[in-house]
C-alpha cells in the first residue's frame, strides 16, 4: 500500500498501532480520531503481556526494548481455609500452586503512551472528535472509498476507515452490524493504587513478594493481583481484577461499566463486604485499601465480529473481538491486529482488497479462538470452578492442562499465527 488517506476511529492502544501501521505502509495521510479530550494517561488499569509476545512485538516494531514494565514470574494460586483456618500466620491464605508465570505487567497508560511515542510524527490526532457514524461509497464499497461523520454532521472522505474503537464500536456497527457484545454472567471489579499503601497491611509490602501474581480463589469467583509500573518511573502500583457474581443493581442489558470514581459509598461497600467474606485475611486487605477514584467496575462481555471487513471499511482490537480478561492477552490481541494489517499492506501489490481480504484472513479465525478459550476459562474458574478445598498441585495442574487443550491462545497466539490450533 502506498498513498491514500486512512482514518482510524480511536486513540487508544489497538488505534494508535494501527495508525502506526498505517503510516509505515506509505498512506499519505493518516488522522486518528478519538472521542476523549485529554490525553488517556487517567486510564490506570493493569495488563499483562506474555513474554515472548512481548519480544515477537518487538522484534516486529511495535514496542522498543526498553518499554517500562514489571517482571512477573510465578502465578501463585490460593484459597481461603474453612471458617478462615490454614490462612497461614500471614494470612495470605492456603497454596494450591505456584504455576510459572513468564509475564510482563504494564500499566495501561504507560503503555500507550510508550506507543503514541513510536507513532509517526506526521500522523495527525484529533482529540475530542466523536465519530457518530461511517459508511462506504460506491456501489460495492470497493471503488468509491470511505467515509466518517461527526457529531456535528460533517463527513470526511479517506481510502480506507479503520475501526480501532473499542466494545462499542461504530466501526463495527457498518461491518457487521449483527454483532454485539453478550454478557458472560459477571463482572469484574478493577482498582489500582501505590504500592505504598500496602504499609498500611499487617507484614506489609513485604509479605508480597514482588515477582508474584496472586490468583485468591472462592466458589463464585476469583480476584487476580500483580504489580505494575507506577506512571511515575521507579514507582509501581498495585493493581487488582475481582470477578464476582452480578450485584443486584447492576442490569447489563447493554454494553455497560462503572468508571472510577463513580460507584457510591454503599457499592463499595458491598465490594469490600464481598472480600472479607471470601478473601483470605491479607489479600481481603489489599482490595479494601483501594481508594474510592480509583476503583471502577466492568461487566464482562464476549463478542466476536463474524468478518472484520466491509468494503474499504475495517475493524480490530475490542471493536472486532472482546475477550474475557482470563485470556491475559487484551493488549497482544490489540498489537497483533495492527500487525496482520501491516503485514497484509506489505504484500497487497497497492490493491485495497488484496489488504483487507488478506487481514480478515488471518485475524478473524484467530479472534474466534481468543474468545472460545476466554470463555473455557471462565467456566473453570469461576461460573463453574471445582472446590477448591479438594485442590492440591497435581490436581490444579491437570485442571489447568484441560482448560487449555486443543488451543495455544493463553497469553495470545505467536506472532504471525494464521490458522487455529488443533
Amino acid at each position: 500500500m502506498r498513498g491514500g488517506s486512512v482514518a482510524v476511529v480511536g486513540g487508544s492502544i489497538a488505534g494508535s498501532a494501527f495508525a502506526g501501521a498505517a503510516a509505515r505502509l506509505g498512506a499519505e495521510r493518516v488522522v486518528v480520531l478519538e472521542r476523549s479530550p485529554g490525553r488517556l494517561e487517567d486510564r490506570g488499569v493493569g495488563i499483562c503481556t506474555h513474554n515472548d509476545r512481548f519480544d515477537e512485538l518487538v522484534r516486529a516494531g511495535h514496542l522498543a526494548a526498553d518499554t517500562r514494565r514489571h517482571r512477573l514470574t510465578v502465578r501463585r494460586w490460593v484459597t481461603r481455609g474453612p471458617a478462615g483456618e490454614g490462612d497461614g500466620p500471614d494470612g495470605r491464605g492456603r497454596l494450591l500452586w505456584d504455576q510459572p508465570f513468564p509475564f510482563h505487567s504494564h500499566h495501561w497508560a504507560v503503555l500507550w503512551q510508550a506507543l503514541r511515542e513510536r507513532t509517526p510524527a506526521r500522523v495527525e490526532y484529533r482529540l475530542g472528535t466523536t465519530v457518530t457514524a461511517v459508511g462506504n461509497d460506491g456501489d460495492d464499497g470497493n471503488d468509491g472509498g470511505a467515509w466518517t461523520e461527526d457529531a456535528d454532521g460533517g463527513r470526511e472522505p479517506y481510502d480506507l476507515v479503520i475501526g480501532a474503537d473499542g466494545y462499542r464500536s461504530v466501526v463495527r456497527a457498518a461491518v457487521c452490524p449483527q454483532a454485539a457484545p453478550e454478557y458472560a454472567g459477571y463482572v469484574c471489579w478493577r482498582g489500582s493504587y501505590d504500592t505504598a499503601l500496602l504499609d498500611e497491611l499487617p507484614g506489609g509490602a513485604a509479605a508480597w513478594p514482588e515477582e508474584e501474581c496472586i490468583t485468591a480463589c472462592y466458589r463464585g469467583g476469583q480476584v487476580v493481583i500483580y504489580r505494575i509500573p507506577g506512571l511515575e518511573p521507579g514507582r509501581t502500583q498495585v493493581n487488582w481484577v475481582f470477578y464476582a457474581p452480578t450485584p443486584a443493581w447492576l442490569h447489563p442489558d447493554g454494553a455497560t461499566s462503572v468508571p472510577a470514581g463513580a460507584l457510591t459509598e454503599g457499592r463499595l461497600d458491598e465490594l469490600r463486604q464481598l472480600a472479607e467474606r471470601h478473601l483470605p485475611p491479607y489479600w481481603a486487605g489489599v482490595v479494601t485499601l483501594t481508594p474510592r477514584e480509583r476503583t471502577l467496575l466492568q461487566p464482562v462481555y464476549d463478542l466476536v465480529a463474524p468478518h472484520r471487513t466491509a468494503g474499504r471499511l475495517l475493524i480490530g482490537g475490542d471493536a472486532a473481538t472482546v475477550v474475557r480478561p482470563h485470556n491475559t492477552s487484551g493488549a497482544v490481541k490489540a498489537l497483533q491486529d495492527a500487525h496482520a494489517f501491516e503485514r497484509a499492506g506489505t504484500g497487497a501489490a497497492g490493491s485495497w482488497s488484496a489488504l483487507l481480504a488478506a487481514y480478515d484472513r488471518e485475524r478473524s479465525a484467530a479472534g474466534r479462538e481468543l474468545v472460545d478459550l476466554g470463555r473455557t476459562l471462565g467456566r473453570a474458574q469461576v461460573t463453574e470452578a471445582p472446590d477448591w478445598s479438594a485442590m492440591d498441585g497435581p490436581a490444579m495442574a491437570a485442571w489447568w492442562q484441560h482448560q487449555l487443550t486443543g488451543s495455544g491462545g493463553f497469553g495470545g497466539h505467536a506472532l504471525g499465527r494464521t490458522e487455529p490450533s488443533s
